[in-house]
C-alpha cells in the first residue's frame, strides 16, 4: 500500500467515524460499502479498510449477508460497567502523576482548561454570527474532555493504561451525546479541581477529585436520560442555562492556576 493509499484510508476512516460519533449515522443503522463509497466520493477499497478499523473500535459490526451496522448505544448496565472501569484506572492515574514532581502535568492541564475557556470567550465575543450551535459546543467540550483525560493518562507513562482508555474512548464519546452537562459548566469546574490538585502535588486530593468527577458524570447522565433521548437537549429544568449564559458562567469561574492558585 502506498503512502497516498494509506492517507486516503485514514481520511475515509476519520470521516465515517465522525459521522457515527456525531449521530449523522445513527446507532443501529445499516451501512453498505457501495453506498458509503458513493456518498463520500471515493472507491470501495478505502471504505472497506475503514470499516474494518471501525469494527475494531467497536463502532460497527458485521451484518450478514453483506455490509455493516453501527453498534447500538451502550445499555445502562454497560455504561455502569464502563464507569466502574474508569474508577479503577483514572483516580489511580491522577494520584500517580500528582506525586511526580519531575514530570507533573499540572501546568499543561491548567493551560488546557484556560485555552478552552479562552476559546469560548473568543467565540462568545463574535456572537451568533460565528454560526456555532449546540452541536459545535458539544463537540468542543468533548474534544477538551478527551485532551484533558488523555494528558493525565499519558503522564503516567503506562502504555497499557492509555491503550485501555483509548479502547473505551469511542463509547465515552457516544456517552457524551447524552446531555448530562450540555454546556460543560460542571465538567470544566471539576477539571479545574483535578488540575489544581495535581499541580499542587497532592496525590490524595487528585485521586479524590477524579473519583468525584467520574461519579458526578454518571449522576448527570442518569438525571438527563430520565426524560431525554440521545442527542436531545435536556428538558426544562435539567439545565437552566442557554449556551451563551453557560459560556459566561464557565468564563467567569476564574483561571486554573498551576502554581498554587485558588
Amino acid at each position: 500500500m502506498t503512502g497516498r493509499d494509506t492517507a486516503a484510508e485514514s481520511t475515509v476512516y476519520a470521516r465515517i467515524r465522525s459521522m457515527i460519533l456525531d449521530g449523522t449515522v445513527p446507532p443501529g443503522e445499516r451501512i453498505t460499502i457501495d453506498r458509503m463509497a458513493r456518498e463520500l466520493g471515493v472507491s470501495q477499497t478505502p471504505v472497506r479498510e475503514a470499516m474494518q478499523r471501525l469494527e475494531g473500535d467497536r463502532l460497527v459490526r458485521t451484518r450478514h449477508p453483506r455490509g455493516y451496522a453501527t453498534t447500538p448505544l451502550l445499555s445502562r448496565r454497560d455504561l455502569e460497567m464502563m464507569i466502574e472501569m474508569r474508577l479503577l484506572l483514572e483516580p489511580w492515574a491522577a494520584k500517580v502523576v500528582a506525586a511526580d514532581r519531575g514530570s507533573n502535568p499540572g501546568r499543561a492541564l491548567c493551560e488546557e482548561i484556560n485555552a478552552f475557556r479562552d476559546g469560548l470567550g473568543a467565540s462568545d465575543g463574535k456572537g451568533a454570527s460565528d454560526g456555532k450551535g449546540a452541536s459545535d459546543w458539544k463537540q468542543e467540550l468533548s474534544q477538551h474532555d478527551t485532551r484533558f483525560h488523555t494528558r493525565i493518562l499519558e503522564a503516567t507513562g503506562n502504555s497499557f493504561l492509555l491503550d485501555a482508555y483509548r479502547q473505551m474512548h469511542p463509547h465515552l464519546h457516544l456517552f457524551r451525546l447524552f446531555p448530562g452537562d450540555p454546556h460543560g459548566t460542571d465538567t470544566v469546574s471539576e477539571h479545574a479541581e483535578i488540575a489544581q490538585a495535581i499541580a499542587d502535588c497532592d496525590p490524595q486530593a487528585a485521586e479524590a477529585a477524579m473519583r468525584t468527577h467520574i461519579l458526578r458524570a454518571l449522576e448527570r447522565f442518569s438525571a438527563s436520560t430520565a426524560d431525554a433521548a440521545p442527542g436531545q437537549e435536556p428538558a426544562d429544568g435539567a439545565s437552566g442555562r442557554e449556551p451563551a449564559a453557560a459560556r459566561s458562567h464557565v468564563l467567569g469561574a476564574g483561571a486554573c492556576e498551576p502554581d498554587g492558585g485558588s
